[in-house]
């Protein structure tokens, strides 16, 4: 499969599919990571002398356009980032954009609207969806799959476009492969996996795939309430699924089973509402008041998860271990992150929520093995899915 090493686009333009769904509060960027995980990718493109039609998306509108969703702030810190014009023409196409791309010279740059302001981007309907890629088709005349954020969807852009068009995965895609397989193609061992987040639905599949797979296994955040209740505890006001306690009590005794050290918190901080300023207290995760919420592991079930993370030469995180963005309920994601950074053989921390918690938390890209961009495809590869944004691009 070839890669940007090995094409040839000089004087051409390429189509290239980003992942730019940045967090964004009221217009602002709270976390530039994806916008920087692009730039290798870009850079080595115009270094080939080619112009770049660049596609992304911004949160689910739905085939609306929708201006809190605009790509226009994406636009102006990636050309603060280039320090290069970056020309937006405020469309995904139309005879505007068709110009605008036809026009451009070597090494310089249009980015499209946010791509899921069409509809037929996410479309269900195959011809729908090809009907648009053949619109994209003729914005370039080479395609680089470098969104793997969005791998795991069968859109336009990501599945339909690459086979219209000569295509090679951008530095992005081939990287996450590359350490996703590390993680399924016999780790190294002790292998340790830690999952948070709200649902256990969420993460069912990567769940069971990975009990026949790893060495410990701990869980934090929302989805730890329904484990603590399918183990007939009290858990208040907390989150829970009640229709997955019995497939959360199956999950538990295929963890025995396998003899996988299922780590789950001893004690919990907990608050009478979801809230910044609730006032927290630390209770047993066996005696969580009937009016009281979890938001957080609590500090021993963190240096618990801890001595068992640094033990491990693989790790992967996904989810942080409380609400981290309230600094009352963040000590346990901050705890677990410090233990990644620590591990003597590769740490992932898989995309999404945990990526930002550890920026929000001030740690740096570089303490850790590997971030992940894309949460949602990480785990859908872990779980042994068919990526179809992967298999367009031959990558497996």
């Amino acid at each position: 499969m070839p890669d940007l090493s090995t094409i040839d686009v000089a004087g051409k333009r390429v189509f290239l599919r980003c992942d730019l769904n940045v967090p964004l509060k009221e217009g602002v960027i709270k976390d530039d990571g994806r916008i920087k995980a692009s730039l290798p990718t870009i850079q080595a493109l115009l270094e080939k002398g080619a112009s770049l039609v660049i596609a992304a998306h911004l949160g689910r509108p739905k085939g609306e356009a929708k201006p809190e969703l605009s790509l226009a702030p994406v636009a102006k810190r990636l050309a603060e980032l280039l320090g290069q014009e970056v020309k937006f023409p405020g469309q995904v196409t139309g005879d505007a954009v068709t110009t605008a791309a036809h026009a451009l010279a070597a090494g310089e740059i249009l980015l499209l609207e946010n791509i899921r302001f069409s509809a037929a981007e996410t479309s269900k309907e195959d011809s729908e969806r090809a009907t648009f890629a053949g619109e994209l088709a003729q914005l370039a005349d080479f395609y680089v799959g470098d969104g793997f954020g969005a791998v795991h969807r069968k859109h336009a852009s990501v599945f339909d476009l690459p086979k219209m068009l000569p295509h090679a995965a951008g530095k992005l895609v081939a990287a996450e492969v590359q350490i996703l397989k590390k993680l399924t193609q016999n780790p190294e061992r002790p292998y340790g996996v830690v999952l948070g987040g709200a649902k256990v639905s969420d993460k069912l599949g990567v769940i069971e795939n990975l009990l026949g797979k790893v060495d410990v296994l701990a869980i934090g955040g929302g989805m730890v309430f329904t484990f603590l209740k399918a183990q007939g505890k009290e858990i208040g006001t907390s989150l829970v699924e009640s229709e997955m306690l019995d497939v959360v009590k199956g999950l538990i005794a295929t963890a025995e089973k396998n003899g996988v050290k299922l780590l789950l918190p001893t004690d919990i901080v907990v608050a009478p509402a979801f809230a910044a300023d609730a006032t927290p207290t630390l209770v047993a995760a066996d005696a969580i008041p009937a009016d009281q919420m979890g938001l957080d592991i609590g500090p021993v079930s963190a240096a618990a998860f801890a001595a068992e993370i640094v033990k491990c030469k693989t790790v992967f995180w996904n989810g942080p271990m409380g609400v981290f963005e309230f600094p009352n309920f963040a000590a346990g994601t901050k705890v677990v992150a410090q233990a990644l950074t620590q591990v003597s053989g590769i740490s992932v921390v898989g995309g999404g929520d945990s990526a930002a918690a550890v920026r929000a938390l001030g740690f740096a890209d570089s303490q850790f093995g590997y971030i992940s961009t894309g949460g949602g495809a990480s785990l859908e590869y872990l779980e042994g899915k068919e990526l179809p944004g992967l298999k367009a691009l031959e990558l497996i």
